[in-house]
């Protein structure tokens, strides 16, 4: 879903609770459950404007794969590769074609 589609989700369903919440009377019954399920939507769609640039942290692949070797103890990642599968493979790839012999 694209960051649009997202606010204007976040954005209806906020006036949805804001309609049942500040009415006359409080709400109660279904009126509540209509409450409770427009803030469940509002907070899945404000979740997903907060995902900022993507799990992978990265400005090329921001929604791109996280590198399972990310974070591994027992075999750890260069200094300085981050999250991004895409940008690490590009870099396994560089310095393989760099060694001698290959």
């Amino acid at each position: 879903m694209s960051h649009q589609v997202e606010l204007r989700e976040l954005q209806a369903a906020l006036r949805t609770a804001s309609d049942v919440a500040f009415d006359q009377e409080p709400p109660a019954g279904e009126q509540a459950a209509v409450l409770v399920d427009a803030l469940r939507r509002a907070l899945v769609a404000a979740q997903a404007l907060t995902d900022g640039p993507g799990e992978t942290g990265c400005r090329e692949h921001p929604r791109g794969a996280v590198d399972p070797l990310y974070g591994d103890p027992e075999d750890p990642l260069p200094p300085g590769w981050g999250r991004c599968l895409l940008c690490n493979d590009r870099r396994r790839r560089a310095s393989t074609r760099r060694r001698p012999g290959r």
